[in-house]
């Protein structure tokens, strides 16, 4: 949650020494990437996160570089307001949503994250890659206008099915409209 009597924290303290650490939300996406890599083993992946979010060679253990990670993630990353509204890959979900049903997915949504952006704010989210922290993202995010593709997707994903006589039609076509804005597994 932003604070807009205080400066955004960057800076970590390892040893009596500061570092800045990278919270440009294109960097933090490509962490939540990292993390659901299969592929890559859990030592590797904190290595790889501790560079990412560093960017400098330290000579400490892996549990020490694993506990700086958890730090920024819990502290800085983490959104505290909705901590609990984020589903383990990161994606925010709105209040109305109950832990199983997802509703947004970053990587899904991009396109539709994009224009809302580009509709609302007139910002050009690949022009503030590297610039644009991670929680004026979310802050952004979270404050996109119901008119924006993104909102008009999320309402169709948790649209009710309409009960009673004379509704067949109609939920005919909201189960179209939710088969086609469907979430796949990521």
């Amino acid at each position: 949650m932003l604070n807009l009597a205080y400066e955004l924290e960057n800076t970590i303290e390892i040893d009596g020494e500061y570092y800045d650490i990278d919270m440009s939300y294109d960097n933090v996406l490509r962490l939540y990437d990292l993390f659901n890599e299969t592929d890559i083993d859990d030592a590797a992946q904190i290595e790889i996160a501790f560079q990412m979010l560093l960017n400098v060679e330290i000579d400490i253990s892996i549990e020490v570089k694993s506990d700086i990670v958890t730090k920024i993630f819990e502290n800085l990353i983490s959104d505290k307001k909705s901590a609990d509204n984020v589903d383990i890959k990161g994606n925010p979900m709105p209040e109305s949503a109950s832990s199983n049903d997802k509703v947004m997915s970053f990587k899904q949504d991009a396109d539709y994250i994009y224009a809302s952006f580009m509709q609302d704010y007139n910002i050009d989210l690949f022009e503030q890659q590297g610039k644009l922290d991670w929680r004026k993202f979310l802050a952004l995010l979270d404050g996109l206008k119901k008119d924006t593709r993104l909102k008009e997707v999320i309402e169709i994903r948790t649209m009710e099915m309409p009960t009673g006589k004379g509704s067949s039609k109609q939920r005919d076509k909201i189960k179209k409209a939710k088969d086609a804005y469907k979430l796949y597994e990521e």
